[in-house]
């Protein structure tokens, strides 16, 4: 059926052919009512959670300039390998990006910075970041771990000009 023309005349449909949830109307076309499926996004976040991350990556990158950027999965045999290859991917920007690669199943966080970032976080706040999200993620909680490390990253970077 196309342009909404009719495939037979509603004459030529008995009641009996019809499936539930289906009528005649009066303009002789036949309606279908069908059940509302949700589609959910496939992956370990639920929408709340994807919408509190963005949030954070916003905010962290708006109010310290720096570029945010969190990855989640498979980062290889050589972790610190994998997520330096990801953090090649970044382009132009890469001087004043941060990565935060979380490979669940590997059981590893890496960090990777560029120059302007390695400035303005030290080893040390790198550290306590990883260990906070650590302790969230032997929880189970993912979407927190990677909240608490941004903000946390964001915290120790300093806000614009500082």
């Amino acid at each position: 059926m196309a342009l909404g023309e009719l495939a037979r005349p509603a004459e030529a449909v008995s009641e009996t052919e019809l499936q539930e949830g289906s009528v005649v109307t009066a303009s002789g076309r036949v309606s279908v009512a069908r059940e509302y499926q949700q589609t959910t996004p496939s992956g370990p976040f639920k929408p709340w959670q994807l919408a509190r991350i963005d949030e954070a990556l916003t905010l962290s990158s708006r109010d310290t300039g720096l570029d945010f950027s969190v990855y989640l999965g498979e980062l290889g045999e050589d972790s610190r390998a994998g997520a330096e290859r990801l953090f090649d991917r970044i382009g132009e920007r890469e001087h004043a990006s941060v990565l935060i690669a979380i490979s669940p199943g590997e059981r590893v966080v890496e960090i990777v910075t560029g120059e302007t970032a390695t400035s303005r976080l030290s080893q040390r706040a790198l550290k306590l970041a990883v260990m906070s999200m650590v302790a969230s993620f032997k929880e189970g909680d993912l979407c927190r771990g990677i909240v608490t490390g941004l903000r946390m990253l964001a915290d120790q970077a300093g806000r614009v000009g500082s």
